[in-house]
């Protein structure tokens, strides 16, 4: 639902599960809540470590079918560390 934002003022993905990849190669799964100063902040998100492909589409797969499996509340990541940020949905099935 491009355009679609939940709360007026909020950016577009705010309130959407996203699949944010860390430099390092790290996974993380969250909500979107909001990009302030540099840095997007993700509610209740699910890490996976670097590790192959197929390992990070088993990790996404799982997640999308069961949800998330919240191992912390909060995390804020500067932008500049972020490979990229997209919804989960998109993410698995592409």
């Amino acid at each position: 639902m491009s355009g679609h934002v939940f709360h007026h003022g909020h950016d577009e993905l705010h309130g959407i599960t996203v699949v944010a990849r860390h430099v390092d190669g790290t996974v993380f799964v969250g909500r979107f809540d909001q990009e302030d100063q540099g840095k997007i902040l993700l509610l209740d998100v699910s890490t996976q470590p670097a590790a192959p492909e197929g390992e990070i589409a088993t990790f996404l797969a799982r997640t999308m079918k069961f949800g998330v499996r919240v191992d912390r509340k909060h995390l804020a990541i500067p932008t500049t560390e972020l490979t990229s940020v997209t919804p989960l949905q998109e993410a698995v099935a592409g």
